[in-house]
């Protein structure tokens, strides 16, 4: 029932209630809500009140609504891991790209959509790192990654012009070990990755590439790997933010 002295308002205490039951299990995974009705009589509050509440937990992802069918606690997908040793060379040397390695080690299913191939201006913070104008022409290799028929992640890679002109890095596959195994056999061996994570809501057109239930986040990811002292390869990744999880192993030295 509801508690009239309590400050939250009547809809915030079903919320949390019904939250509290899906945290501790009793609403499992792709378990139905009880309906508008049942609440109703379990709480005794009105219909709008029992609406308001179960508005609340589909704006936090908890829960969806099926249309005929009733609101049922979301399915989570699988969560990947990405460790810190993701970029190490005995995974090309495997010839899968990292992502892949890590998704199949899981037992889950992987694939990459590649969107487009083109010559594309430089976005300004991609352009700081590679000491171009902003606007000036680079190589971008833009991909949607799946998991287990999930999309997963969008990936825009951005290579200079004359670094990868005439190599698989501008075609559709780029064979064996991805794009680093390309880069290292031109002679640029990866030494070096610098990534920033940022956590913010989605686009729209994010929501719709990414199929994202309504109240979840996405990390935009900005990677620079390096060729000793030089950038050979600029990547904004935008990833689904309840599917992933980032695992840090760093030595810490005197």
């Amino acid at each position: 029932m509801i508690d009239p002295t309590d400050p939250r308002s009547p809809s915030r205490q079903i919320a949390d209630d019904l939250r509290k039951e899906i945290r501790d299990g009793g609403l499992a995974p792709g378990a139905r809500l009880p309906s508008e009705r049942e609440l109703v009589e379990r709480y005794g509050t009105s219909p709008q009140t029992a609406r308001q509440a179960v508005s609340l937990l589909k704006g936090e992802g908890l829960v969806v609504g099926m249309p005929g069918r009733g609101v049922f606690v979301r399915e989570r997908p699988p969560v990947l891991r990405v460790g810190s040793d993701r970029y190490a060379r005995w995974r090309r040397v495997q010839g899968k790209a990292p992502l892949q390695a890590e998704v199949e080690e899981l037992g889950l299913k992987w694939r990459q959509e590649v969107l487009e191939l083109a010559e594309v201006p430089a976005p300004d913070w991609i352009a700081t790192w590679y000491e171009v104008d902003p606007g000036a022409p680079l190589f971008v290799r833009r991909r949607r990654f799946w998991i287990d028929d999930n999309p997963s992640q969008l990936a825009d890679s951005y290579y200079l012009l004359d670094l990868v002109k005439g190599t698989r890095i501008t075609e559709e596959n780029t064979g064996p070990g991805g794009g680093y195994r390309v880069l290292e056999e031109l002679g640029y061996p990866l030494t070096r990755v610098r990534e920033e994570v940022a956590i913010r809501m989605p686009t729209p057109d994010e929501v719709r590439a990414l199929r994202l239930e309504p109240g979840t986040p996405v990390a935009e990811l900005h990677r620079v790997s390096f060729s000793g002292d030089k950038p050979i390869e600029v990547l904004q990744g935008i990833l689904a933010g309840d599917r992933y999880v980032f695992c840090y192993d760093m030595p810490v030295n005197d």
